[in-house]
């Protein structure tokens, strides 16, 4: 088959299209023939170490967390899925040597979820990292809801800074689904655009608008949660329009970032702070949010494409390289890998 591969960190150069060899999967695995493979941040900047030079890698890593496509062959001991059957995968190569950046990958089951007939294979390359991030941010609230569903947010207003990106494109397309009012921000026309197409209630342009001023007019007590993509540049406003005892979600950083907390204005407040890496949250948060994002996918609260506010920019497997670049480039939209056709 054919696989992305690397051996060492360092530039997008080190990825390498190799023939490797087919793997049976063993217990409690599955076996998943790959359609298409989603890029994130993460995956970028896992290729690319520490920065401080290239480090030699113990064992070959195919890169990327996420995917969709077709089982192909289940390991003993599991049930609930056979040959045929139509997956989205998340947090492939956490902990693992085994991406998605390749025709076939052996995983866990539990990394497996179902994909309903009449969704996209690039919806499902989409999910994995940004929804399920976007869910732990909107749960993160010590007042719940811990799963989000149907109503569960009714009431609640929340803001999404950086509007346009996969994770806060999630993040409006549930808080919606919840019940949630949705405020989001942007920098430009077409963003904006994007954002309402996503289905925020509004939208604010941070560089010609007055964020705090528009939000405080049209929520006076202030938003629930805030959804951060850029807490270093947000904290300050995010602290003003934030109504007592709500929380700001952070999700996002540079290495080597830093925050400077308005500690008497957080602490008049009762402010939470929740600072989240999806692959490290507990194992009942993440099998809420796989289990709110496959339900969520199911009502058809989940969409991707242009129409729908999150374009799409397609890269075939042996350009992986220039995919990671296009993400740490900041290609608006979500960016995919075409692993191999499948019907």
């Amino acid at each position: 088959m054919k696989a992305i591969v690397y051996e060492e960190t360092g530039a997008s150069s080190v990825l390498q299209l190799q023939d490797r060899a087919t793997r049976d999967p063993g217990p409690g695995e599955v076996r998943v023939r790959l359609a298409v493979s989603g890029v994130n941040p993460t995956d970028w900047k896992s290729r690319a170490g520490s920065g401080q030079g290239s480090t030699k890698l113990k064992t070959p890593k195919v890169p990327n967390q996420d995917g969709a496509g077709i089982v192909d062959a289940v390991g003993p001991g599991v049930t609930g899925f056979s040959a045929g059957d139509r997956v989205w995968l998340w947090d492939v190569a956490w902990g693992s040597d085994e991406g998605t950046a390749q025709e076939y990958a052996v995983v866990p089951s539990v990394k497996v979820v179902a994909l309903p007939d009449d969704e996209s294979f690039d919806t499902g390359a989409s999910l994995g990292i940004p929804a399920l991030t976007a869910h732990r941010a909107l749960t993160s609230s010590e007042h719940g809801p811990d799963r989000l569903s149907p109503g569960s947010l009714t009431g609640q207003t929340v803001l999404v800074t950086g509007g346009a990106g996969a994770v806060s494109h999630a993040a409006i397309q549930l808080a919606r689904w919840a019940g949630a009012t949705v405020i989001t921000t942007v920098s430009d026309d077409r963003k904006d655009g994007l954002a309402r197409l996503a289905g925020a209630h509004r939208v604010l342009n941070y560089r010609t608008e007055d964020v705090v001023a528009a939000v405080n007019a049209a929520v006076p007590e202030g938003v629930d949660t805030i959804v951060d993509v850029n807490a270093p540049a947000n904290l300050e406003s995010d602290v003003e329009i934030l109504k007592p005892g709500g929380t700001i979600a952070i999700y996002a950083a540079n290495p080597g970032e830093s925050v400077t907390v308005p500690v008497r204005e957080s602490m008049g407040k009762n402010i939470r702070y929740q600072f989240i890496l999806t692959y490290t949250v507990t194992d009942g948060q993440k099998q809420h949010a796989v289990e709110s994002v496959s339900e969520a996918l199911a009502a058809g609260a989940l969409r991707v494409g242009e129409e729908h506010g999150l374009p799409l920019t397609r890269f075939p497997l042996a350009e992986t390289a220039s995919a990671h670049d296009a993400v740490e480039q900041g290609t608006i939209g979500k960016v995919l890998i075409d692993v191999a056709p499948l019907t």
